[in-house]
C-alpha cells in the first residue's frame, strides 16, 4: 500500500458491510472512474467514516491505494442528499440512477460526465417542478450517450416531432442544461418507448432497483 494519500472527488454508488465493522464502497470518481474502497471501522459509532460511507454521499475522499483496491481514511462530504434519502420514492429513483452509473462506468476511465449527470439528476429529483419520470428518461438517455450509444431515429415513423426533438436535445446538451424543460404526457410516453426498446437491445442485465421502483409506483 502506498504511503501517500490520494484525494478524489466522487459519489458513493454502493456500500456493503464487510466483517464486523468495515464497509466496502464503490465510488464513482472524476479522474479514476469507478473504484472500490474499503472503509475500515466505518460501522463503529465513533468512526469518522460512518456518515460518508453511504450511498449518495458526494464529496472529496482521501484514500490509500492498494494493489487491487483502495482504503478510504477520510472524507469531506459536500452533499449527503439527506432530503432525498428521507423520501422512499426518491430513494427508489436515486438508487436506480446509482445502479445505472455503476453499470456504465469502469476503473481508470474518466468519470467526470457520468458523475456530473448523476449529481445534477439527484438534485433535480428534489425539485417538485420536474416530473420524476421525465428525470428518469433524461438520465437514461444521457447515460447511454455518455457511454457512446444513441438511439437511431432515422426511419422511425409515428412519433411526434417533439419527441424526436427532446431526445436530440438531451443527447447534444450539456448536463447543466438538461433539467430545464417539460414535455406533454404523449411525448414522455413516446420517449419511454424509444429508450426502453434501445436499452432492452443493448443492456445485458436487469436493474433490480428499477423493479423495486415499478412496484413502489404501481
Amino acid at each position: 500500500m502506498s504511503s501517500d494519500r490520494l484525494k478524489v472527488t466522487g459519489m458513493v454508488l454502493l456500500a456493503q458491510p464487510v466483517g464486523d465493522y468495515d464497509k466496502r464502497l464503490v465510488i464513482l470518481t472524476r479522474d479514476r472512474g469507478r473504484i472500490t474502497a474499503f472503509a475500515r471501522g466505518a460501522r463503529r459509532q465513533n468512526s469518522a467514516m460512518m456518515a460518508p460511507s453511504n450511498p449518495f454521499c458526494f464529496g472529496e475522499f482521501e484514500l490509500y491505494e492498494g494493489r487491487n483496491s483502495y482504503t478510504a481514511v477520510k472524507a469531506s462530504i459536500q452533499n449527503y442528499f439527506r432530503e432525498l434519502v428521507q423520501d422512499p420514492l426518491l430513494v427508489g429513483y436515486g438508487s436506480y440512477f446509482l445502479e445505472i452509473a455503476n453499470y456504465y462506468t469502469r476503473e481508470n476511465l474518466d468519470g467526470t460526465e457520468m458523475l456530473k449527470l448523476l449529481y445534477q439528476s439527484l438534485r433535480a429529483l428534489l425539485k417538485e417542478s420536474i416530473d420524476n419520470n421525465l428525470i428518469r428518461r433524461i438520465f437514461e438517455m444521457k447515460a447511454m450517450v455518455i457511454d457512446g450509444e444513441y438511439p437511431v431515429m432515422t426511419g422511425k415513423k409515428g412519433y411526434d416531432d417533439s419527441t424526436i426533438y427532446a431526445l436530440s436535445y438531451i443527447a447534444s446538451s450539456p448536463v447543466e442544461h438538461l433539467y430545464t424543460f417539460k414535455v406533454t404526457e404523449k411525448v414522455l410516453k413516446e420517449m419511454g418507448e424509444i429508450i426502453d426498446a434501445f436499452m432492452k437491445k443493448h443492456v445485458d442485465r436487469e436493474f433490480y432497483s428499477l423493479e423495486i421502483l415499478k412496484i413502489m409506483e404501481s
